[in-house]
Protein backbone atom coordinates (compact mmCIF):
# COMPACT_ATOMS: atom_id res chain seq x y z
CA UNK A 1 0.00 0.00 0.00
CA UNK A 2 1.44 2.95 -0.92
CA UNK A 3 1.70 6.11 1.69
CA UNK A 4 0.88 9.40 0.14
CA UNK A 5 2.83 12.33 1.85
CA UNK A 6 0.19 15.31 3.19
CA UNK A 7 0.01 17.94 1.12
CA UNK A 8 2.44 21.46 2.08
CA UNK A 9 -0.39 24.31 2.47
CA UNK A 10 2.69 26.99 2.30
CA UNK A 11 4.31 26.35 -0.54
CA UNK A 12 3.58 29.00 -3.56
CA UNK A 13 1.63 31.63 -0.60
CA UNK A 14 3.30 34.58 0.56
CA UNK A 15 3.19 34.60 4.54
CA UNK A 16 5.05 37.74 4.73
CA UNK A 17 2.40 40.25 4.61
CA UNK A 18 0.47 38.47 7.45
CA UNK A 19 3.88 38.24 9.30
CA UNK A 20 3.81 41.73 11.46
CA UNK A 21 2.72 45.47 10.87
CA UNK A 22 6.54 45.87 10.05
CA UNK A 23 6.85 43.25 7.21
CA UNK A 24 3.66 44.17 5.98
CA UNK A 25 5.04 47.41 5.31
CA UNK A 26 8.02 46.28 3.58
CA UNK A 27 5.93 43.99 1.71
CA UNK A 28 3.66 46.92 0.29
CA UNK A 29 6.48 48.99 -0.60
CA UNK A 30 8.77 46.48 -2.12
CA UNK A 31 5.45 45.43 -4.17
CA UNK A 32 4.83 49.03 -5.44
CA UNK A 33 8.61 50.11 -5.55
CA UNK A 34 9.03 46.66 -8.25
CA UNK A 35 6.39 47.87 -10.30
CA UNK A 36 7.86 50.76 -11.33
CA UNK A 37 7.96 51.29 -15.08
CA UNK A 38 12.09 51.87 -14.06
CA UNK A 39 12.46 48.70 -12.10
CA UNK A 40 10.36 46.23 -14.54
CA UNK A 41 12.88 47.97 -17.30
CA UNK A 42 16.01 47.14 -15.40
CA UNK A 43 14.62 43.26 -14.64
CA UNK A 44 13.90 43.30 -18.59
CA UNK A 45 17.88 44.15 -19.67
CA UNK A 46 19.17 41.88 -17.20
CA UNK A 47 16.54 38.74 -18.37
CA UNK A 48 17.28 39.61 -21.83
CA UNK A 49 21.02 39.39 -21.12
CA UNK A 50 20.87 36.40 -19.32
CA UNK A 51 18.87 34.45 -21.95
CA UNK A 52 21.85 35.84 -24.38
CA UNK A 53 24.47 34.15 -22.25
CA UNK A 54 22.73 31.34 -21.82
CA UNK A 55 22.33 31.53 -17.89
CA UNK A 56 19.02 32.45 -17.58
CA UNK A 57 17.11 30.02 -14.82
CA UNK A 58 20.44 28.43 -13.73
CA UNK A 59 21.98 31.85 -12.03
CA UNK A 60 21.00 31.40 -8.53
CA UNK A 61 21.93 27.14 -9.10
CA UNK A 62 25.79 29.07 -10.31
CA UNK A 63 25.58 31.43 -7.65
CA UNK A 64 26.24 34.03 -10.79
CA UNK A 65 24.66 37.38 -11.35
CA UNK A 66 25.10 39.88 -13.57
CA UNK A 67 26.97 43.00 -12.83
CA UNK A 68 26.48 46.38 -13.89
CA UNK A 69 29.77 47.77 -14.13
CA UNK A 70 31.26 51.47 -14.88
CA UNK A 71 31.14 51.55 -18.35
CA UNK A 72 27.70 50.11 -18.82
CA UNK A 73 28.59 46.86 -19.78
CA UNK A 74 27.26 43.52 -17.29
CA UNK A 75 29.54 41.10 -16.35
CA UNK A 76 29.17 37.68 -14.66
CA UNK A 77 30.12 37.89 -11.10
CA UNK A 78 29.40 35.88 -8.15
CA UNK A 79 26.37 37.01 -6.53
CA UNK A 80 27.67 36.89 -3.03
CA UNK A 81 30.57 39.48 -4.57
CA UNK A 82 28.01 41.72 -5.92
CA UNK A 83 25.34 42.06 -3.25
CA UNK A 84 28.60 42.35 -1.11
CA UNK A 85 29.72 45.62 -2.88
CA UNK A 86 26.80 47.30 -3.38
CA UNK A 87 24.88 49.31 -1.05
CA UNK A 88 27.54 49.40 0.97
CA UNK A 89 27.47 52.01 3.52
CA UNK A 90 25.21 53.66 1.73
CA UNK A 91 26.63 54.04 -1.52
CA UNK A 92 25.97 52.08 -4.77
CA UNK A 93 29.69 51.39 -6.47
CA UNK A 94 29.63 49.23 -9.22
CA UNK A 95 32.26 46.94 -10.76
Amino acid sequence: MKREMPKNKIVGKNTAPASNKATGRKYAYQKAYNARPDQVKYREELNGEARKRGIYGKRNAAGVNLSHTKSGKMVIEKASKNKARNGHNGKTTKK
